[in-house]
């Protein structure tokens, strides 16, 4: 088999396992929750901790690949990842599951970026396109199986088989690469930001760790303000501290490209808002309507598809109304599907909630998708690096926040049910994180009217090109 294709597919088969693992548990969190003697509300925590892991050490992997060797790190990140998930399965409550997730936090975001990493670097540029298209398998196919699969074994086997099959393709993956993945460092050597990593990476974890506490119990209130104050000082720290830094481990001063600074932050309140969905989504179905894991994951899938439909649908668009009257216009469709959840009852036919689920995930998979072309339109070929790094990082921040006001408006509903989780306390968690996913038309509204028209194919009128020059 050709090295274009054989890198890629193994690379392919670890990006598969994260994908894949990322989906399955929210639909298995009702049957955790049992077997734990626990709130499936708290059990956010098992989703939030994931999420900040990649976050905090995702900025650390490029450099040690160039550093240490892509082929070394790719390996110690499919066995950490690998090794988590056996921690996941053997859990036997929410604090141990937790570090368990963790640890395939720190797998995942090494794996994630340094297998791309090993792409770019071992195929030739007139084959980059096609081995690039294997990359593209995991991120549609894992997200259409999960919950599928994850309903399935968690509904007729047991929840812990949904972390652990993911052994017997970690060790696959292991051997593979060892024996077909070539060693590539990188060619010049920057100075690692040990100093900003400390500041960015404590400030995260202290202040979503403060924020995903709160209303669960855990801790007092003035020490959840307490740390969450604590987390943003450090990383107010951090920002003075990348002003005066040649190779920060975050690049802030990308925020000065104004559509990369305009997206990002749309992204960022926009992902708050859509994050929620898929922890929402399962407990409405399983605990509200009194689905199966397995029913509920068959419905849930339906916004996969309807995100992989996208794909052939986002270019026209674009091209025919450009990124901003999409963003603007799709900001609003988007969010209404958001919030939608909120009207479901019972009696809503299991058809019409599949089909209004594919139309959101077409909806939702069109606004990331033109947000991540825009946000790259103009950032040079040499910082491309940083631009991918600081758009994961807010990814996974925002996608965790919108799990934590999720389960904090859920909490405050189930408290006027008796504690009890019923359909009609997830009016307020959907018309909520719907109403957020709104607030992205703010940063939208700043665009110029021909934003990435290079990208789209429309073609800008000339005092547009001088425009666009001038504000950047």
């Amino acid at each position: 088999m050709p090295n274009r294709i054989l890198v890629p597919l193994i690379v392919a088969c670890a990006l598969f396992m994260e994908n894949l693992d990322s989906t399955v548990i929210s639909t298995a969190l009702p049957a955790i929750a049992e077997d734990f003697g626990a709130s499936p509300i708290h059990l956010k925590l098992a989703m939030t901790s994931y999420l900040l892991t990649l976050a905090v050490f995702l900025p650390a992997s490029g450099w040690l690949a160039d550093r240490l060797g892509a082929r070394l790190i790719f390996r110690v990140a499919i066995v950490t990842f690998t090794a988590g998930s056996i921690l996941c399965g053997f859990s036997h409550s929410i604090g141990s599951l937790v570090f368990a997730r963790v640890v395939q936090g720190i797998g995942g975001s090494m794996m994630v970026p340094v297998g791309r990493l090993v792409v770019l670097r071992t195929v030739s540029k007139a084959e980059l396109v096609s081995s690039l298209a294997w990359l593209t398998v995991p991120a549609l196919i894992g997200p259409v199986l999960g919950p599928p699969v994850g309903g399935f074994i968690t509904t007729y086997v047991s929840w812990p088989w949904i972390f652990w099959i993911n052994i017997p393709v970690g060790i696959l993956g292991f051997i593979l690469a060892t024996l077909f993945i070539p060693e590539v460092r990188g060619e010049t050597r920057v100075p690692f930001d040990r100093f900003g990593f400390a500041l960015s990476g404590l400030g995260l974890s202290i202040l979503m760790g403060g924020s995903t506490t709160l209303g669960l119990n855990m801790l007092s209130l003035p020490i959840n303000f307490g740390l969450i104050a604590l987390g943003g000082a450090l990383l107010a720290g951090y920002v003075a501290h990348a002003r005066h830094r040649a190779n920060p481990i975050l690049a802030l001063s990308l925020l000065r490209i104004p559509n990369f600074r305009n997206t990002l932050l749309g992204s960022l309140i926009g992902r708050v808002g859509m994050g929620a969905t898929p922890f929402l989504l399962p407990l409405l179905l399983q605990l509200g309507f009194g689905m199966s894991a397995f029913q509920s994951g068959t419905i849930t899938f339906a916004s996969a598809i309807g995100a992989i439909a996208m794909k052939f649908g986002a270019p026209p668009l674009l091209k025919r109304y450009g990124f901003r009257n999409v963003l603007l216009a799709n900001t609003v469709i988007s969010s209404v599907f958001v919030a939608l959840p909120a009207i479901f009852t019972p009696a809503t036919p299991v058809l019409l909630l599949t089909i209004l689920l594919l139309a959101g995930g077409f909806f939702r998979s069109l606004q990331f998708t033109s947000i991540s072309a825009l946000a790259f339109a103009d950032i040079p070929p040499e910082r491309m690096s940083q631009g991918t790094t600081m758009t994961s990082v807010a990814q996974q921040i925002s996608v965790s926040l919108g799990i934590t006001i999720g389960a904090i408006a859920l909490e405050v509903t189930t408290a006027q049910h008796g504690g009890e989780i019923v359909w009609t306390a997830f009016w307020l968690p959907f018309t909520l994180v719907g109403l957020l996913s709104m607030l992205s038309l703010w940063p939208f509204l700043r665009l110029h009217a021909d934003a990435g028209a290079e990208v789209s194919g429309r073609h800008p009128t000339p005092d547009a090109v001088t425009a666009m020059r001038d504000r950047a």
